[in-house]
């Protein structure tokens, strides 16, 4: 199957100034309507999140600001596997395996509400949610209307080459005139191979399968993409392709939670429970068994 690489395409920067001036214009037409798309209740296994007494549960939430006692709502485009999908009908992949564990640290429910991806910014608006969690890069444009926690999930963009590739891994390898680099077409990982390597034929293809097709028949020399999407491509296709051992990745962002402007209560307790996430393991085995790949470097200050 072929692995689009949705996340590069859509998630980067799919709000601009003026959308998010739209979405704020919304919010006064929204507050009092019912939200769109479906309200889809967590993953198997996190009823279990509402441990502990109701009483227990409502002090937990209300110390967390969450805008309803004992559950958390979480707005979520659930079309990105494997961080987010539906598996079955029911909320599947790395983002619900870790809001589910948020919400049994807090003893309280997870409620999902399955949103088209240009909805999640104007329902958080209109406090149709606690927090979204679709990985969302924080930018200043974003920024003006929301709060955003630390990173909890990177975006990591590498170099894949033939197996039998042994030429060293630097970037002035490839970026030469003659040699030929793919990449998603329109994908922030077009533009990352382009500024990259300016000097060679970079050329944009219409799926990730072809893109790494391309190199493992050698009509390309190197393929930009993310290392997920790469990991994935070589448990299917065995002693293809690999990643080129270059020091670092060619672009590394991060994804964070997006929650209402001012909820300072919330943002201190998230930040807590990713800190603690990300000091005892929990998301490098998340994103292992999730993405099926080790967790590039998350930032420090925990």
């Amino acid at each position: 199957m072929p692995y689009k690489n949705k996340r590069a395409l859509v998630r980067r920067g799919a709000f601009t100034i003026a959308g998010l001036v739209a979405a704020t214009a919304l919010v006064a037409c929204s507050s009092s309507g019912s939200s769109s798309g479906s309200s889809t209740p967590a993953a198997a296994g996190s009823s279990s999140a509402a441990a502990g007494s109701s009483s227990a549960a409502d002090s937990s939430s209300a110390a967390a600001g969450l805008m309803h006692p004992g559950v958390l709502t979480v707005g979520m485009n659930l079309q990105f596997k494997p961080e987010m999908y539906l598996l079955s009908g029911k909320p599947a992949g790395y983002d619900v395996d870790l809001l589910n564990k948020l919400a049994a640290k807090l003893g309280v429910k997870l409620q999902i509400d399955n949103l088209d991806f240009n909805g999640l910014i104007p329902g958080l608006l209109a406090k149709k949610f606690d927090l979204v969690s679709v990985g969302l890069t924080p930018t200043a444009a974003r920024e003006q209307v929301v709060d955003f926690t630390r990173a909890y999930v990177p975006y990591a963009s590498v170099l894949a080459v033939k197996q039998s590739n042994n030429s060293p891994a630097q970037i002035s390898t490839f970026n030469k005139s003659g040699v030929t680099i793919t990449a998603l077409q329109g994908s922030s990982d077009q533009t990352t191979a382009q500024a990259d390597f300016p000097k060679a034929n970079v050329v944009g293809l219409s799926d990730q399968n072809s893109t790494l097709l391309e190199v493992s028949t050698g009509r390309a020399e190197g393929a930009v993409l993310e290392n997920y999407i790469l990991s994935q491509y070589q448990q299917a296709n065995p002693n293809q392709v690999k990643q080129a051992a270059m020091s670092k990745p060619l672009s590394l962002s991060y994804g964070a939670w997006a929650i209402q402007k001012g909820d300072s209560a919330l943002q201190s307790e998230l930040n807590s429970f990713l800190c603690t996430a990300q000091s005892d393991g929990t998301l490098a085995s998340l994103y292992k068994q999730d993405f099926g790949a080790a967790l590039p470097a998350m930032p420090g200050g925990c």
